[in-house]
Formats: C-alpha cells, structure tokens, sequence
C-alpha cells in the first residue's frame, strides 16, 4: 500500500450526492432483477446485465463460466502503476423467484427495501458509481482495479473460491463490499472460519412393541453424539458448535435405524481448525451395536485482525475523517469471501458496502443517507491506496 494520492474525499462525495437518484436507478434495477443461488439462467441475465454497465466504464470483462451455478464475473480497470485492488462481492441471494411480489423494492421513510437491496445489491451499486467517481473526479489516477463477483456465495462459494483466491494472490488489498456491521456501519475487520459437519448414525430397525429388544436405535445413539459434540463448544476462544438439523427413524412404531445431524462451527482463529476436525472424527458410538459415520469439515477459513487489515481500517477512518464521518471496527460470526483472501495473507478490509440491517430477512433494508457517503468512501479508498 503505498498512498498514491490523497483520495479526494469531498469531491468525490460531492459526486455521488449528484448522483444519488442515477444510484438509486441502479439498485432499483439490480434488486428486480432476481438472482437466487440456485437459479443459474436468472444469475446469468443478471450477469449480463452487470458486464454491459462494467464495461460501459471501461472494464475489460471476463465470464467464468459454470455448468451449474450461474458464471462468475472479473473486470479489469487499468491503472496508473502497482498491483491492483480488488473488490469483491457477490450476486446470489437467498431469495426465491417471485419474492417481488410480496417484498418489492420500495424506498419508504429514509431506507430502500427489497431482496437482495441490503446483501449485497447496493454494494455493487456502489463499485460502479465509486469507480464513475474516480474516472470523473481523480486527476492524480489510481492503481488498476479487479471486480470479482461471483454467484454461489450464499451457499459456500463452492465455484467462487477458487477464482477469489487466483485473483486476490496477486492484488494488493481486498476490499469486501458486503453489508457494513449493524446500523452503526461498522466496517469488519475480523470474521469466524465457517465449517459444516454431518453425523450419520446407522443401527437395526425392529417392531417397537413386537421384537424392541431386537432393535438398535440410531435417534438414542445419535442423541449421544449430538450432546457430546455441544462440549466442543468453547466461547473463551472463539469455537461455537451448533446442531442444526436432525432427521431420524421412520414410525413411532419401529425403532429407528437411520438417523443424522448437520452441524455448523465457528471459529475465531485458523489454529483451531485442526483440533476441531480431529475431535469429530474421533467420535465413537456409544452402543456397539451402531455406526456413526463423519463427513463434512471448515470451508471457509477465518478472516482474523492481521496487521494488514488494520492498516486498511486505519487508512478508511483517515478517508472517512476528511468527509466528517466517523468509522469503527468489528467483528462477526459470519462468513464471507473475504475469509478466502485474507487466509492468503492478502490485505482485506470487509463490511464497506451498505449501512443498514435486516440480511436474509423480510425487513432487508439499507440506509439512504449513507449511501452516497459509503460509496465516495470506497472511492477515496481506492485512490488513496
């Protein structure tokens, strides 16, 4: 990072304020234009969609393309000199198709509503109108700019990662327009690694009141399992461990012979992972007469406080300061592409995109008035980097 200019925060934010009603144009677009994860032709119209307008600022486009998801999408900005910054985000949603119908984009009482507006549509809303910022506004230049954004993010980023990772080695800083932290927009500095397990129990089925000594019930045995792996818990560092959803036996009448459980785990530091894994693979049953099978692991590695990120959030606060704004920092249990690039050592400062609340929920909403704000701040991030 080497602090090319100095970002000229007031003129940019001048810009985006004259601009707010084109912005707001955008995202209006963008959120009608459903994208759930699992719809790929829905995602690629979308795509299409955010290629032209990219590519209407200069970007050079780049289609990954997927048999199942929908095609991820890279542009790349030229720049004065030096590596380039990345910003990165995603257009998948969690929302179905038809979601309009009862939640349709709206702006009501100082916020804009909708699918998607919050998590993270306005962040990329805000991508193009900081980099129209920048081309209109910057006479110093700034280093190039790589846009990822990728379409299965909301349901692990299974052909999102390794895109961000071959991209983000050879940037030099990530800057994640996912959702700032709560209403207050604090900017994340530090996200939990994110993991899936699922424990299978088998046993033998048998007629509860004819032959019950016969059985072998996998929903006791799994029982078992489940109250064992609570104990991996341990909030003093980090570790939290969630069985989330269990499914087991067939009838009241028939003792069970299958039944499973799907775990979810948090952890705070990358170290822990290892001991993690090995603890649930260490599981034995507690009835001889039962298996227990074990699959699933971390899929995304935590985003932990590195001196990188914190030179990335001092650098914002300075930007912010000269608009009159006033920025802090947190951490989340969440997950987001930015655990991927961060674990490479890569510079990442997350949570830059919208100011508002209500993520997967009916009431996903983002702040208006710091929309233009956030977005001039991204610009004179990028330009002072």
């Amino acid at each position: 990072m080497t602090n090319q200019n100095s970002g000229q925060p007031a003129a940019y934010l001048q810009f985006c304020q004259e601009h707010m009603a084109d912005m707001l144009e955008t995202l209006k677009s963008l959120v009608e234009m459903e994208s759930p994860s699992d719809n790929k032709p829905a995602l690629d119209q979308l795509g299409e969609y955010l290629a032209q307008e990219f590519e209407h600022l200069g970007g050079k486009v780049t289609f990954d393309p997927q048999e199942e998801a929908g095609d991820n999408l890279k542009v790349e900005f030229p720049g004065t000199a030096g590596k380039p910054v990345l910003l990165l985000g995603h257009f998948d949603t969690v929302w179905p198709l038809g979601t309009l119908n009862h939640m349709p984009f709206r702006i009501e009482n100082g916020r804009a509503y909708g699918p998607g507006v919050y998590d993270m549509k306005a962040g990329i809303t805000m991508m193009l109108f900081a980099l129209r910022a920048l081309r209109t506004t910057s006479g110093a230049g700034h280093r190039p700019v790589t846009v990822l954004l990728d379409t299965d993010e909301e349901i692990g980023s299974t052909t999102g990662r390794p895109l961000v990772e071959a991209t983000a080695r050879g940037c030099e800083a990530a800057l994640v327009l996912e959702p700032a932290q709560g209403l207050q927009g604090y900017l994340k500095t530090a996200r939990k690694g994110v993991g899936d397990f699922t424990i299978r129990v088998r046993g033998r089925a048998s007629h509860a009141g004819v032959d019950f000594e016969k059985g072998q019930s996998a929903v006791i045995e799994l029982a078992h399992q489940i109250l064992e792996v609570t104990k991996f818990t341990d909030l003093s560092r980090g570790i939290t461990v969630n069985p989330g959803v269990v499914h087991g036996g067939t009838r009241t009448n028939v003792v069970a012979a299958e039944a499973s459980v799907e775990v979810d785990i948090r952890i705070a530091r990358a170290a822990d992972a290892r001991e993690l894994e090995a603890r649930f693979a260490a599981l034995k049953p507690v009835n001889a007469n039962c298996t227990v099978e074990i699959t699933g692991g971390l899929n995304r590695p935590p985003m932990e406080r590195t001196d990188g990120t914190v030179k990335l959030f001092h650098l914002a606060q300075e930007q912010a300061k000269k608009m009159g704004l006033a920025l802090d920092e947190a951490s989340t249990g969440g997950g987001s592409d930015g655990n991927f690039t961060s674990a490479l050592g890569v510079p990442t400062l997350d949570g830059l995109g919208a100011v508002g609340e209500g993520a997967h929920a009916a009431h996903e909403s983002i702040l208006l008035e710091e929309f233009p704000r956030r977005t001039a701040l991204l610009a004179s991030l990028i330009g002072s980097l």
